[in-house]
């Protein structure tokens, strides 16, 4: 993991409100579903380095809470859901799949936020969630960068 500063970014596509508490319950987890709208209904051109975001923001209070996701890339797109990735300091978790095809993808997705839980729940961890936005960045078929906005 590594500490970097992120420009604001604004991007484009579709949300949904949740918690972490409904995502861990089939019946009522909603991110699984944008996805699955977002890969059948918005052509992404990945070929001319287009890359897809999947963004954390308008956090209720903490992990606890409710959120918003989005499911989206950086294109302008008015007839969708928009959000902003806030300027700041993130420290990013790099997952990589064992392979390019979607299940290992999301278990590496799965795993790579196993990390960033175990990290945080230390108390006495190095940096502190700020809560702001926090995004995972699909830097190809196999590699993902998760960032967490910090203190």
């Amino acid at each position: 993991m590594k500490v970097v500063h992120i420009a604001e970014k604004t991007i484009y596509g579709i949300s949904t409100r949740t918690t972490n508490a409904q995502e861990m319950n089939p019946e009522t987890a909603q991110i699984g579903n944008i996805w699955r709208k977002f890969d059948r209904e918005i052509p992404v051109d990945y070929q001319n380095g287009e890359r897809v975001y999947g963004v954390y923001y308008n956090y209720e209070s903490d992990a606890n809470g409710e959120f918003n996701v989005l499911a989206g890339y950086e294109k302008e797109n008015n007839t969708l859901d928009k959000t902003t990735i806030h300027n700041g300091k993130y420290l990013v978790f790099e997952g990589k799949a064992k392979s390019a095809d979607d299940n290992a993808r999301v278990q590496a997705v799965i795993e790579t936020w196993g990390k960033i839980w175990e990290y945080f729940k230390n108390e006495n961890s190095e940096y502190k969630r700020s809560y702001q936005s926090d995004f995972e960045y699909y830097k190809s078929r196999s590699d993902i960068d998760i960032c967490i906005s910090i203190i």
